[in-house]
């Protein structure tokens, strides 16, 4: 299986001899962080592959698996594709995704099939272990505010690209952006062959999945996918996509603060917001450059949605494209969508922000997302205007 290990070895390096006067440089918080990373994550790896072998041996077919009907959700980070993911895999009748645990401890057929075992025992046997899993995972993961995170919940494909090493997401962990490839601009930076080593090993992942949990259809969230989308529809031709648009006057913000508060856990910059450069770049691409794809290649199997339009009518949305994308029909989708809004606006964030302390003015980011703004019509209007009192923004529940 593909690693790429001259990145690997890259961000090593860079961690240990070179990241003074980075965001990373060697505080104590981060020589703990680098010392368990340096423990679990080689050891982890090396039992994934003996697995993926193992995979060979025992399930040859996962290779010749079918993906039917992938729906990828993709558009910029902090623009609804979580809120529409999860309440998706709610309709767990017709969709299957990628879990944090699937993703980071059960990769693999066999890892998959193993768990299961284990799992139906267990609910035999009272379901002990399930309750201890469910409380270790609230301690954990549960503790992250910007964003519901746990092991049973599904989460960003992009995370699987960690297992062969080569991800914009390698960047929250070690953010040494002179060592990275530009994943933000995937398809027009990226040699042919380094972008189908990186597909290759993705849909690899995602057959694999599909082989162990027998089901039909798979969606994903993947606004990192927003730059890939080419190279996407080439390994995944059957691909349904639903592009995601909303407010830059709300998605950037956000964005900066969600960055800044990922690399934040793993290192300890002094200063509260970092990469706005590489952020606004890679903002500007992510809206621009799927919208001229989708607008080169007409097609019922895309959608570009409007966050606001999915907000405030998601039933409405999402029956319009089960139908336009060919997916059953789900009589109880009001049920699956009113529960969904529920747990989402449950959860509970003490995280906010404000464009102006990150050093934007209104006016400048209407002028720098203009063509958005004029495509979308999106309110341009600053908070006060808006009738909202204060500049200080929670993170949007819905993102």
């Amino acid at each position: 299986m593909y690693y790429n290990l001259r990145l690997f070895w890259r961000t090593t390096y860079r961690s240990f001899f070179g990241s003074k006067n980075t965001p990373a440089q060697l505080t104590r918080k981060r020589l703990i962080f680098l010392l368990m990373f340096y423990v679990v994550w080689p050891m982890g790896q090396v039992m994934h592959r003996i697995f993926f072998v193992l995979d060979d041996i025992f399930f040859p077919g996962h290779k010749t698996q079918p993906i039917e009907k992938p729906l990828f959700i993709i558009g910029n980070l902090r623009s609804g594709s979580t809120f529409l993911h999860r309440l998706l895999s709610r309709d767990s009748e017709t969709f299957t995704s990628l879990t944090t645990w699937d993703i980071y401890l059960t990769p693999s057929v066999l890892q998959k099939k193993i768990t299961q075992f284990v799992s139906r025992l267990d609910t035999k046997l009272g379901g002990h272990l399930h309750r201890l899993l469910y409380a270790f995972d609230k301690r954990t993961l549960g503790q992250f505010k910007i964003h519901r995170i746990s092991f049973f919940q599904p989460e960003e494909d992009e995370n699987i690209l960690l297992h062969a090493w080569d991800s914009f997401w390698v960047s929250f962990l070690f953010p040494f952006m002179d060592e990275m490839p530009n994943y933000q601009h995937f398809d027009e930076a990226l040699s042919t062959e380094h972008k189908r080593r990186v597909m290759k090993f993705y849909k690899s992942m995602l057959q694999r999945h599909m082989y162990a949990t027998g089901k039909k259809y798979f969606v994903a969230k993947n606004p990192a996918f927003s730059p890939k989308i080419e190279t996407l529809l080439e390994f995944f031709p059957d691909a349904r996509i639903i592009y995601l648009a909303r407010n830059p006057l709300d998605m950037l913000p956000s964005t900066v603060s969600w960055i800044n508060y990922a690399r934040r856990v793993f290192t300890e910059p002094k200063d509260k917001y970092l990469y706005l450069a590489e952020i606004l770049d890679l903002t500007q691409h992510w809206y621009r450059y799927p919208l001229q794809y989708l607008d080169a290649h007409p097609s019922p199997r895309h959608l570009i949605l409007n966050y606001d339009d999915l907000i405030q009518r998601p039933e409405r949305v999402i029956r319009a494209f089960y139908e336009q994308f060919g997916y059953p029909d789900k009589p109880g989708l009001d049920g699956i969508v009113d529960a969904a809004v529920k747990e989402t606006l449950a959860f509970k964030t003490d995280h906010v922000y404000s464009y102006e302390e990150m050093g934007f003015t209104r006016k400048q980011i209407v002028e720098m997302y203009a063509d958005i703004f004029d495509r979308f019509g999106f309110d341009r209007r600053d908070h006060e205007e808006a009738g909202v009192e204060t500049q200080m923004v929670t993170v949007s529940v819905l993102d």
